[in-house]
């Protein structure tokens, strides 16, 4: 089928682009500047010029082709809230475009708003009375659903890993250490996230789009449980720094902004996605790639 990917030349999107044209499948990439044009050329993709701002190039986008996965957010944390509401406008705008049709939808979501501080699995909802502003996206894919629009998502973990240009959480961990000359963990360092590398994520989308399961939610685990004492130590290994408990109250001025991301206990399984889509990831750990050095280049 021909596909609708923003975010296409993204860390995540261009790994999905790669996989998809490798199954057989035609991309039709989103194109926010000339660099991103060339980046698509050069996967042998089709360029369509926009931005998830233009919500008109989203219609026409998804108007040309047979399916959509949206990959693209706007890594700005420090406006977290603001880039929330630009990702909850394109799948709405998406999602209407395609009302009537069959066309499968895949949208990006994270696991970190399921369930905090207890294990998240694929069949629970988040608190829609909760404050992270990422549960715009999930909303919108439920008010779609309610219209029989063939959507669902992907709930990445908030480690993607793996070689490329990386924007995530891990990176911004990484900065944080060497403008502090430490690598940092809370407390005991318990608290949780899970990890997936890209292709093994890249993997996930394509099989989910395949396979169209309406109103599913799958999430891209490969690690259930990683403590931010262990990325806090690949780190501090890694860059020759000390590793180094701080408490609660240390917390904002050591991470900054970054300290609530950093203080969440986020556990997610996989599970029903492996036995639903017969996902199975192959690639690297979290842990490995900090040890290989991939991200200290």
């Amino acid at each position: 089928m021909k596909v609708f990917v923003t975010g296409a030349t993204g860390f995540v999107g261009s790994a999905v682009v790669k996989e998809l044209i490798n199954a057989g499948h035609e991309v039709l990439g989103l194109a926010r500047n000339e660099t991103a044009e060339k980046a698509l050329v050069l996967a042998g993709a089709e360029v369509h010029k926009g931005d998830l701002e233009d919500l008109a190039s989203l219609q026409e986008g998804a108007r040309l082709a047979d399916g959509i996965i949206h990959t693209g957010f706007i890594h700005d944390f420090s406006r977290f809230a603001a880039v929330c509401e630009i990702d909850r406008a394109a799948i709405e705008t998406i999602g209407n475009s395609i009302a009537g049709t069959d066309k499968p939808f895949i949208v990006t979501s994270g696991t970190l708003v399921v369930n905090p501080g207890m294990l998240a699995t694929e069949d629970m909802l988040p608190n829609y009375n909760g404050a992270n502003p990422r549960l715009a996206s999930e909303k919108a894919v439920d008010a779609l659903a309610s219209q029989n629009i063939r959507v669902s998502v992907v709930r990445l973990s908030p480690s993607v890993h793996g070689e490329g240009d990386d924007h995530g959480f891990v990176p911004i961990l990484i900065d944080i250490a060497r403008k502090t000359g430490s690598s940092a963990y809370i407390g005991g360092g318990e608290n949780r996230w899970t990890g997936v590398h890209r292709l093994d994520a890249a993997k996930l989308y394509r099989l989910a789009l395949e396979q169209a399961m309406p109103g599913a939610r799958f999430h891209g685990v490969a690690e259930e449980s990683i403590t931010l004492k262990a990325i806090a130590e690949a780190i501090g290994e890694q860059l020759g720094l000390p590793v180094v408990s701080i408490s609660k109250n240390e917390a904002a001025a050591h991470f900054g902004w970054f300290e609530h991301f950093v203080s969440i206990d986020g556990p997610a399984s996989g599970h029903l996605t492996r036995e639903r889509l017969n996902w199975e990831p192959e690639c690297s750990t979290l842990i490995q790639d900090l040890e290989q050095g991939i991200y200290f280049k």
